[in-house]
């Protein structure tokens, strides 16, 4: 058994992970490695490397190469029901749309009147709403995006309607909202607060909330802590289990907030999505590189 990559603390871990997988690296050349996306019906995983302004594209035949030069500091990535590139740029501080022709499609920068933030990670729900996450991450400095002072009176968790094009604030009592990941049944969507990542005393956990009506959100707990570090993306398995970054590696916790179990990396890891032909692949962001490990379980179905 793989105990110097797992650490198994509920029995149940044993049984969503695989005895004899090796953690591979794929590609180490990233300045900070996010966003990870799987485009399944191309065979392809894209992800950003936010200071580098790029957005790489990985494929088992080719190996990486680089799928958009100037990326806009480009950070969350997913895709829409459609199958088109969702992505959150902290360089205009907008969340954008590849259409297939390639051309870029703005569909949401300013609420109320104002600049967003910096959108952070994006993710879309069963009936094409486009939800995301608007810390200032992107704004603090010039490193990933261009400092400025926030327009914004909060960092909030916004939703984009798929027949309207309205931008809605459904959340906007989080200190620092990050990653963000629905439950299998859309139901619950669980959010990350990493705002200890500026602020020792500040929130370090994910909250799950109830999703009302598809377009609200209603009851809000604090699923889990998350030590050591901060939870900042995160992905759901079928069986509802949410599989998280933190200081240590990925961390899975079941549905009720129970820790499972965690996978250890060499370096902190920041996003991670599942993938491959039957999405029982982690493909995992960590600083510099990109990861990737098999697992026993397959990703909640994703556009």
């Amino acid at each position: 058994m793989n105990d110097d990559i797992y650490q198994f603390i509920d029995k149940r871990f044993r049984s969503l992970t695989l005895p004899n997988t090796q953690l591979e690296r794929l590609y180490d050349q990233c300045r900070w490695a996010e966003g990870p996306v799987w485009f399944n019906d191309g065979g392809y995983l894209l992800w950003s490397d936010i200071p580098n302004q790029r957005i790489l594209r990985w494929t088992p035949e080719q190996g990486v190469s680089v799928f958009r030069p100037a990326s806009n500091f480009a950070n969350g990535n997913t895709r829409d029901l459609q199958g088109r590139l969702v992505t959150c740029e902290h360089g205009t501080r907008s969340v954008t749309r590849t259409e297939p022709d390639g051309s870029i499609t703005v569909l949401a920068d300013r609420f109320e009147g104002k600049r967003l933030n910096s959108p952070n990670d994006v993710v879309v729900h069963r009936d094409g709403g486009i939800w995301f996450t608007d810390p200032t991450y992107g704004i603090l400095s010039d490193y990933e995006g261009y400092q400025a002072e926030p327009e914004q009176s909060g960092r909030n968790v916004f939703r984009i309607d798929p027949y309207t094009g309205e931008l809605a604030c459904v959340a906007d009592d989080f200190e620092q909202p990050n990653g963000l990941a629905f439950s299998p049944d859309g139901q619950t969507l669980y959010v990350a607060d990493s705002a200890r990542s500026h602020d020792p005393e500040a929130a370090h956990h994910i909250r799950a909330l109830q999703v009302i009506d598809n377009c609200r959100l209603g009851a809000s707990t604090i699923l889990a802590q998350i030590e050591p570090g901060i939870p900042d993306g995160l992905r759901v398995d079928v069986q509802g289990n949410i599989w998280t970054s933190a200081g240590d590696g990925i961390q899975c916790f079941d549905s009720s907030g129970v820790l499972l179990g965690k996978i250890r990396l060499p370096e902190k890891v920041a996003n991670l999505t599942f993938g491959g032909p039957r999405r029982n692949r982690l493909f995992i962001t960590a600083n510099t590189s990109l990861y990737m490990i098999h697992v026993a379980v397959a990703g909640a179905q994703l556009p």
